[in-house]
């Protein structure tokens, strides 16, 4: 009976071919309600007043929190080979992604 349970616990996720190559974002906008979070990813060019919306993610609330645990576990693992993700700018500049932006 466990080892029944063990083969529904596991989840196969297949890609798409047509999303295999991913979308490139270099700035997210996060916006919620009671019920969701809304994650835009956008691509800023430069010289352009124009930044189209990519992507669009909406989920849950307990969605979003595990989100954040997952890419917090990523980043640790990632600088831990890498060295520490640093932000170009000044502190100031800096604080504009912790508003719901980044």
């Amino acid at each position: 009976m466990e080892d029944n349970r063990n083969n529904q616990d596991k989840l196969e996720i297949n890609v798409p071919a047509e999303l295999l190559e991913g979308v490139y974002s270099n700035l997210a906008v996060i916006t919620h309600s009671s019920a969701e979070f809304i994650l835009d990813f956008i691509r800023v060019m430069p010289g352009t007043s124009k930044a189209p919306v990519k992507s669009r993610v909406v989920m849950a609330p307990e969605h979003a929190k595990r989100l954040l645990y997952a890419l917090q576990n990523n980043v640790q693992k990632y600088e831990q080979v890498f060295g520490e993700i640093r932000f170009p700018g000044t502190p100031a500049q800096m604080s504009n992604h912790l508003n719901g932006e980044a």
